[in-house]
């Protein structure tokens, strides 16, 4: 059996340290981390997502608030909010939950971020950043994939690391960091995608196999070697008259298969998904403390 990359379990235990470090914050009289979020419209896994992150923060001890809009707002008037919150001393960092209606420019409105405040990572000076191996707020997905392989003591370096997927918010910064000089890194990164001719060819050879692409059971058994570490991002609602919602979440990896012949594995649910939501509490934690951009721009 392999071992399963537990994400709930390793989400758990960083909301325990962050809640002891805010604690002894609270103690010394300091400010207390506080984290917003924009809500466009009303798209129920979006609700879902940001009241999740809402009670992430109650549990340690973060302060959190959410403005919510109607889809009907338009790009002038988002742009606004986005400058009072650039500008509110009392929030830390924020986000603008994803998607946003068809009529407003979200490159535009990422990139209005302040990067000292953009602790989704999503912003150019913080991929940048990244990139170039600068300290930097990282996207929250790949920050809790890395984190995940941290705790789990997989050794990464000098490992062929095979990512499925080239989104900026998941497989492209997930590529890059798996290949920086740093541990979770040094491994050696094949990048595939949609235009990847005979993807199966790649995916045989990978030690370590980072799959993000939003198709249930695309990567079969077949397509892996023995003793792979998979990590498997894509969670998708596939239609399931057996469960009280209606849907089942199901990954991109067919879990069945592919984890006979995996030493450790995701689970979807529970190995990736929570791991985002802490790897946006970590960064909150890191722009509360100025730890990457320092008290010169506040």
């Amino acid at each position: 059996m392999p071992i399963l990359l537990d994400g709930k379990k390793i989400s758990s235990q960083i909301k325990e340290e962050l809640k002891a470090k805010v604690d002894e914050l609270k103690k010394e009289g300091g400010k207390v981390p506080h984290l917003s979020a924009i809500l466009v419209g009303t798209d129920g896994a979006s609700q879902t997502y940001v009241e999740a992150k809402v009670r992430d923060c109650q549990e340690i001890g973060f302060e959190s608030s959410k403005l919510l809009f109607d889809d009907s707002i338009t790009e002038a008037e988002l742009l606004q909010e986005v400058d009072k919150l650039n500008n509110d001393e009392r929030v830390d960092g924020f986000i603008v939950q994803l998607p946003l209606p068809k009529h407003i420019d979200v490159n535009k409105v990422l990139n209005a971020i302040k990067p000292e405040k953009d602790v989704d990572g999503f912003h150019p000076v913080n991929y940048g950043r990244m990139a170039s191996n600068l300290p930097a707020y990282v996207p929250a997905t790949p920050f809790g994939v890395m984190e995940l392989i941290k705790r789990y003591d997989i050794q990464t370096k000098g490992k062929h690391c095979v990512v499925v997927g080239r989104s900026h918010i998941v497989g492209s910064p997930v590529s890059i960091l798996m290949g920086s000089a740093n541990y979770p890194g040094d491994a050696t990164v094949t990048l595939t995608h949609r235009y990847t001719v005979d993807l199966a060819k790649y995916t045989k050879q990978a030690d370590i196999l980072i799959v993000a692409v939003g198709k249930p059971g695309l990567i079969t058994a077949d397509m892996v070697k023995n003793d792979v570490v998979v990590i498997d991002v894509g969670t998708t609602r596939v239609p399931d008259e057996s469960k009280k919602s209606g849907f089942a979440l199901k990954g991109d990896v067919l879990f069945d298969e592919v984890s006979k012949k995996a030493t450790h594995i995701t689970p979807v649910p529970g190995g990736v998904g929570p791991m985002t939501r802490a790897g946006l509490l970590m960064n909150t934690w890191l722009a509360s403390q100025k730890e990457i951009y320092g008290q010169e721009l506040v």
